[in-house]
């Protein structure tokens, strides 16, 4: 198999629950060196989240109906992977020290932080997406580019902050390279050109939701680096997640 496949086919494996896993070579790569792919993986789970809100569109659905069942689409795709981080994060922020911190995120319970995370986070997406409906190629675009775009920020995370633990997926992934970074920064990038070409105004449909998205994930990289001394998994989920939400709560705005 030719390696941008196989590494493509690693981060399917690793951030999604897509049957792909027989697709994978031996020996595997190293996750670090397919971490450009992971937008091209928030590219597959947003076409699935895209293709449930235009059958909802064709069934004649109400957007709220369609935009809930969306978004469970996703999380279906990926096991509420990154849902899971964002909830051990917020979890985490009620401990008094770092390793307190970590001691709590590691905890498969989840505990009222976590639990009012989640609600917030998935009922603005739903949200923000129901209000994008009214254009269903304008929600679509939205939801498929934003699903990439974020999880460009999980490789730059990976790439730039070092694991706070000795082990877990934050250590064991390994650091990608400067350039495997840029790689997936660009494509993130380029996939919200996809709601852009659906706004009046595409400069601004391009550049305020990547400010947007990176301004989320910049702001609980260093709330992390505070406050646990570098990445876990569980920080890169709470990054895609953060940024998710950031981009479709500004994309409104710009309708």
């Amino acid at each position: 198999m030719a390696r941008p496949l196989a590494e493509t086919a690693l981060a399917l494996v690793w951030l999604t629950r897509l049957p792909v896993g027989r697709l994978l070579p031996v020996p595997t790569p190293a996750l670090a060196q397919a971490a450009w792919a992971f937008p091209l993986v928030g590219l597959a789970v947003g076409l699935i989240g895209a293709a449930v809100l235009g059958l909802a569109a064709l069934a004649g659905l109400p957007t709220l109906v369609a935009a809930l069942l969306a978004v469970g689409a996703m999380i279906l795709a990926t096991g509420g992977l990154h849902e899971d981080g964002l909830a051990d994060c917020a979890d985490g922020s009620g401990g008094g020290t770092r390793e307190r911190r970590l001691e709590i995120m590691r905890d498969s319970r989840i505990g009222s932080y976590g639990v009012l995370a989640l609600v917030l986070t998935v009922g603005l997406r739903v949200a923000a997406i129901a209000a994008l409906a009214g254009d269903p190629w304008l929600a679509a675009a939205a939801v498929t580019g934003l699903a990439a775009a974020s999880r460009a920020g999980m490789a730059a995370g990976l790439g730039l902050m070092p694991p706070a633990r000795p082990d877990g997926l934050g250590h064991a992934a390994g650091r990608p390279t400067r350039g495997v970074v840029l790689a997936a920064l660009a494509l993130g990038g380029a996939a919200l050109l996809l709601p852009a070409l659906c706004l009046p105004l595409p400069v601004a449909g391009w550049a305020v939701p990547v400010a947007a998205v990176a301004t989320a994930q910049l702001w609980l990289a260093r709330r992390a680096m505070r406050a646990l001394g570098g990445q876990t998994g569980d920080v890169l989920g709470a990054m895609q997640q953060a940024g998710e939400t950031a981009g479709l709560v500004v994309l409104t705005a710009l309708v």
